[in-house]
């Protein structure tokens, strides 16, 4: 298995509900194309020292787990996923890193 993990962070102030919504939204593009096996995200927890990042800090982490390097592929193309982007960006912009790794024991 591999899984792809997602670091997201919006620019500005969200919304607790409109975080939840983000993140059921990629959950439900995610299943919906067959691509994934597993799926979990959790809501970043805010500490002091998140004020001194060199990068930026987390909103949320969202990771998908998916058979092989084809599937993880696929997922970029999965079929509702630019409108996604596109529509969340408009909203509140993000910004994602991210790293494909195998699972972390």
């Amino acid at each position: 298995m591999i899984n792809h993990t997602m670091i997201v962070s919006f620019d500005g102030e969200i919304p607790d509900s409109e975080l939840d919504q983000y993140l059921r939204d990629i959950e439900q593009v995610m299943r919906d194309s067959g691509a994934i096996q597993t799926f979990a995200a959790k809501r970043h927890i805010r500490v002091p020292a998140d004020d001194h990042s060199p990068v930026f800090v987390a909103s949320a982490v969202v990771r998908l787990g998916l058979a092989d390097v084809a599937a993880l592929n696929a997922s970029f193309a999965a079929p509702g996923a630019g409108e996604l982007i596109k529509r969340w960006q408009a909203k509140y912009p993000y910004r994602v890193v991210w790293v494909n790794h195998e699972e972390l024991v």
